[in-house]
Order: structure tokens, then sequence, then C-alpha cells
């Protein structure tokens, strides 16, 4: 799993922030390890750089599904070290695609999950648009597996609506959880339930768009 914090795993101080990534490891069975690489304020440009996808890269091999989700951060204009034009963000997934197929592994992109944004008449808003559209196009032309996680994700937070999807976000009251005395207003990244529903929204693109990595699903045991 190559992404941002959005999919991360995080460290105890951080919770009850929870990546989506973290929750998708439970679903396999005994055939499947997930290595989830994916790290806090991470844009494609950083994740080159840092040697986090070389790291990927050198561990990757034939049957290997590598997931790649960025975006939150490759649009960030105001943090320059991060910031990714759209050309160097299209450039560094084809790359992505590119050398996970070398490696005879199965890339699979994700458009970025979305940030919770309404209008003032309770209407999910596109976060993403842009960055999403790229990840779109980029997978139609090398024909790579392709879950539309921003569309998917939106969807959820229209089904909860403005007031009830703050229960899947970092939200929380002064006092309310030791980790955050002063209180928490996060617009972006995941508690437990938003993770594991996110983390659904996958699992069930998975069984339609990639049947042989679905077939590794846990089955539950007969009763």
């Amino acid at each position: 799993m190559a992404g941002d914090s959005t999919m991360s795993i995080k460290e105890v101080k951080a919770y009850p922030e929870t990546g989506w990534g973290m929750p998708f490891s439970n679903f396999w069975d005994s055939s499947v390890t997930v290595v989830n690489r994916a790290k806090n304020g991470r844009s494609t440009k950083t994740f080159i750089t840092e040697g986090l996808w070389k790291s990927i890269m050198d561990d990757a091999g034939p049957g290997d599904y590598v997931f790649i989700q960025f975006g939150h951060n490759d649009e960030a204009r105001e943090k320059v070290e991060r910031y990714t034009t759209p050309d160097e963000y299209r450039n560094n997934l084809v790359k992505f695609i590119t050398e996970t197929k070398n490696k005879k592994a199965i890339p699979v992109l994700l458009t970025p999950v979305t940030r919770r944004r309404f209008d003032t008449t309770g209407n999910i808003m596109q976060t993403h648009e842009e960055y999403s559209n790229l990840v779109r196009q980029v997978a139609k032309e090398h024909q790579t597996y392709f879950i539309d996680l921003d569309e998917k994700s939106r969807g959820l937070l229209q089904e909860f609506g403005k007031k009830d999807s703050k229960l899947l976000f970092l939200q929380l009251k002064p006092g309310e959880h030791p980790n955050y005395p002063e209180g928490k207003d996060d617009n972006t990244h995941f508690n437990e339930l938003g993770a594991r529903l996110i983390a659904q929204l996958v699992l069930a693109e998975i069984k339609t768009t990639i049947p042989d990595l679905a077939a590794r699903i846990i089955k539950p045991k007969a009763k």
C-alpha cells in the first residue's frame, strides 16, 4: 500500500485517528500479507524522493498487488516541499504503474478519498476534482485496475449527511480524548468507524473489479 495519512498506520499517540489501511489488513485469508507503506504527509513527489516508493519496488514480486492512493498532499500548493503540479502528478502515477508492471506486480490506482466538505444546501462537495480526474485518465490510458474512492467516499458522506458524517472523522470535544486535550476538528482524517467504512468501500470495489484478489477475502465459517 502506497499512500498518505488517510491510508497509513497510526502511532498510538494519534488515536483515535485511523488510516483506512489499518482495518483493510484484516479482511484477508492467510494467503495474503498486507504491507502498508503509506506515510503521513506524503505526496507522490516526496514518496519518491524519500525512498518510500523504492522500498516497495525492492520488495514487490510477481503477483503482488500495489494499491496507490495519493492526492491530498500533491495538491497542497501552500506546502512547497509536498506540492506536485498536475503534470508531475500524472508522470509520477505513470512511473508507479510502469515500475510495478516491470516487477510483474499488479498496480491498483485509487482516487484520493474525499474530505468532509458540504455546501450550504447540505450537498457533499468535490475536494479533489483536478487530481482525481488525472487518476481516472491515467488508469484508463494504461488499462490499470482502478477504484474511484473519491466518488465512493463522497457517496458515503452524502448518505450520512452534513451533521452525522462528523461521526466518521477525527472530531473531538475538549477533554474527550487524552491524546487531544484541546479537542480536534478534522475533516480529512478518519476515526476507527470512518476508516473501517472507507476500507469496506474499497473491499466492495475489489469484489466487483479484481476477482482474483477477491477470492482471497476471508470467508465466514459455516455454522
